[in-house]
């Protein structure tokens, strides 16, 4: 390692830029025969959980292309409430490509109250399956979804058995922490936020543009 380290030190800008050109053609040989192997098409269940910041913030992002890209979407929120986002804003900007339905009545431990939470996620859940099963809309985001099946409000066979039977193009982006193991398994992405740090811990309350 040291000799190599020791070669590349006395090579010329020349010699290192020849080498370095040399260095990703063969990469990009190597990942273009990778991607050549990629051929299936299909609608995706992708699962964002984890204790982390940016499960939702991500999963909009998704949307945010689709739309780039000409597609409908849909979004259900199952959790937030009538809270005021500024993704529900920007969204609004696109009457013609988005249906926005915002259902839940609020976190857990605000309302209090078990069976109109659980009234709320039926409610919210059936909201979801007419758009997921609507041949106009392209991508479906079931926000916080992985909440209300932490607390068993819907079973999450119930969920899987439906997401087996959505149509073959259907993207269904869910987010929320602690996703049920068996919506893991069943899922064809799953990305994981892991906390390193966060302000909250430190006396920083949620910030309009960065939060909501």
């Amino acid at each position: 390692m040291a000799e190599k380290s020791e070669r590349l030190k006395n090579m010329s800008e020349e010699e290192l830029n020849a080498r370095h050109a040399d260095k990703m053609k063969k990469k990009k040989a190597a990942r273009d025969k990778i991607i050549a192997t990629k051929t299936i098409e299909k609608g995706l269940v992708m699962v964002h959980t984890g204790k982390g910041k940016g499960k939702s913030t991500a999963a909009f992002g998704v949307v945010f292309r689709a739309i780039g890209n000409g597609m409908r979407v849909g979004v259900v929120q199952f959790v937030k409430g009538k809270w005021e986002t500024g993704e529900r804003k920007v969204l609004e900007a696109f009457p013609d490509q988005v249906e926005f339905a915002t259902m839940g009545e609020g976190f857990t431990w605000e309302t209090q109250d078990r069976a109109r939470d659980i009234e709320a996620a039926q409610g919210a859940w059936e909201k979801a399956k007419a758009m997921i099963m609507d041949e106009n809309i392209q991508v479906v985001l079931l926000d916080e979804l992985n909440i209300v099946l932490r607390y068993d409000y819907l079973p999450v066979e119930d969920i899987i058995a439906f997401l087996k039977t959505k149509p073959e193009m259907k993207h269904v982006i869910i987010t929320g922490r602690n996703a049920k193991d068996e919506l893991i398994e069943f899922a064809d992405l799953v990305t994981e936020m892991e906390m390193i740090k966060h302000p909250f811990r430190s006396g920083v309350k949620a910030q309009k543009g960065i939060e909501f």
